[in-house]
């Protein structure tokens, strides 16, 4: 092979991948700071959740059943795309679990992140996948994705009167709650002692910033608030809640933002109480 065939081998790839990174930020990304959700809610185009809740289960279905590999945010993907931070989290709370995994993934669609990593989950000894949902997705998940593993419910109580998860999930959902502060307060109040958080947004700023996220009209057409959460603030408010860091890392996400916004994640463990002689 002739250097000038070997260039377009590496550089093809490389092209397609900043056109895509070029595209989604043309087409998407993060505007404005609004001083109040109700704000940021009248600046949102809104949507239609049927939608997208149509579009994603037609996608999930295509997983399920191995026609596609993976699917984000409805959109289905050649090749599969982990998020090895993610999943060696889960692996090691399996491990300080004896190999038992149950998760609590709250906001988490029909089972995006469980079809994602269910190869490498599968071979562990016990494994429950349990997603709270708005009661369409609930609906929509009974019908066509439960069975013995993945289950739904339409809130946290009705699932801890099932089962005991020992992790909580929250990927790429607090931004997007009116009162994500109240409701992460209530999941770290419950019994299971490791989080992980990911796919969340953070600046350097000292205070939490609201915007609006506008979809790329490819994925479906839809606006809504999303807050940029103060980095420093946020892990102050981890730590305040008897909760330490275990890890921390970036996520695949990139959008454009009126401020340096990363994407990241983190691993969390409750402190343990050491009882003095």
């Amino acid at each position: 092979m002739n250097p000038r065939d070997m260039a377009k081998l590496v550089l093809i790839p490389i092209l397609l991948v900043f056109t895509r990174i070029i595209k989604n930020r043309r087409d998407a990304g993060l505007t404005g700071d609004y001083s109040s959700w109700e704000e940021a809610k009248q600046a949102s185009t809104g949507y239609d959740s049927k939608i997208i809740l149509e579009k994603t289960k037609e996608s999930l279905l295509k997983v399920k059943r191995g026609e596609a590999t993976y699917e984000r945010d409805s959109v289905l993907f050649k090749d599969l795309q982990y998020a090895w931070p993610l999943l060696a989290g889960l692996m090691w709370v399996a491990a300080q679990s004896r190999g038992r995994l149950n998760v609590l993934d709250f906001g988490g669609s029909l089972g995006s992140t469980y079809y994602q990593n269910r190869s490498f989950l599968g071979n562990l000894p016990e494994i429950q996948w349990n997603i709270i949902e708005q009661p369409a997705h609930v609906k929509v998940g009974k019908e066509y994705f439960e069975d013995e593993v993945l289950k739904f419910f339409p809130n946290i109580e009705i699932c801890l009167s099932e089962t005991k998860p020992n992790v909580i999930l929250l990927s790429s959902v607090l931004q997007y709650l009116e009162s994500p502060y109240d409701m992460l307060n209530k999941l770290l109040d419950l019994p299971s002692d490791y989080v992980i958080i990911d796919r969340t947004p953070f600046w350097d700023g000292s205070t939490d910033r609201l915007g609006v996220q506008q979809v790329p009209p490819s994925i479906y057409p839809a606006s809504y608030p999303c807050w940029i959460f103060s980095e420093q603030n946020f892990l102050k408010y981890i730590q305040n809640r008897n909760f330490e860091i275990v890890a921390e890392f970036q996520s695949l996400d990139m959008l454009k933002a009126p401020v340096h916004t990363v994407w990241k994640g983190m691993i969390l463990e409750r402190k343990k109480i050491i009882l003095s002689a």
